[in-house]
């Protein structure tokens, strides 16, 4: 157990200091920013690279929803539920301490800004309402435990799970960026609004409970149409 809390605090710090540090360090920067696509590959390729590195370890969660939805699944049993979702908000929320650290040692610091935070009304991006935002962070979280529970499952090649995961990521990302800065882990939500307190704080829950709300639905609904693996 020790070495799977680990490994899911190495991957969940890793998501959030790839992508959430390419938001904040390199979407804008002047001339040569990575824009919306960049950071949206960024956050995939984080997961993809260490799906590949510590997945075998702990299974290559890295956010609670997708935790909660494997055991809805019937994946992973009740006992490691809880110890997994603290170990990646943990991480969470030392990736986003040490961005932090960076983005404060500046020159000509003033503010962290929005620090890659989610929102909804005039804290999302788009300025898109509350029901946007969790009609859209709910559809997107259920189809990446749907992509999750069906490449991980015995009836496809072994091997290639990280590749689709990783890639549906970065198009949950390309959709979803502009109503809620994209979330679909409570863990990555969590971290840098720690930082940010305010408006990202108080509008925290809905990024915990959208979510879960997905993910579950989908491992109940995976379960149910495709039977256990």
């Amino acid at each position: 157990m020790t070495k799977r809390l680990l490994a899911e605090f190495l991957g969940t710090f890793w998501l959030v200091f790839g992508g959430c540090g390419s938001a904040v360090l390199a979407a804008a920067f002047p001339e040569l920013g990575i824009g919306f696509s960049g950071v949206a590959l960024a956050f995939g390729l984080t997961v993809l690279t260490m799906a590949y590195a510590v997945g075998g370890i702990s299974g290559g969660h890295f956010n609670p929803a997708v935790s909660v939805g494997l055991f809805t699944a019937g994946r992973l049993p009740a006992g490691d539920l809880i110890p997994y979702v603290v170990a990646q908000v943990v991480g969470a929320i030392v990736a986003s301490a040490v961005l932090y650290l960076i983005v404060t040692g500046k020159a000509d610091f003033t503010s962290i800004g929005g620090f890659a935070t989610n929102g909804y009304g005039d804290a999302s991006p788009g300025k898109y309402s509350l029901t946007s935002a969790l009609l859209i962070e709910v559809v997107l979280t259920f189809m990446f435990l749907m992509i999750i529970l069906g490449s991980t499952s015995g009836r496809v090649p072994a091997g290639f799970a990280p590749i689709a995961i990783g890639l549906a990521l970065t198009l949950i990302h390309l959709v979803s960026i502009p109503v809620t800065n994209t979330s679909v882990n409570p863990a990555r939500s969590t971290g840098p609004a720690l930082f940010v307190g305010g408006v990202a704080l108080q509008q925290l829950w809905l990024f915990w409970v959208a979510p879960i709300i997905g993910a579950a639905i989908a491992g109940v609904a995976h379960k149910s149409l495709f039977g256990d693996e």
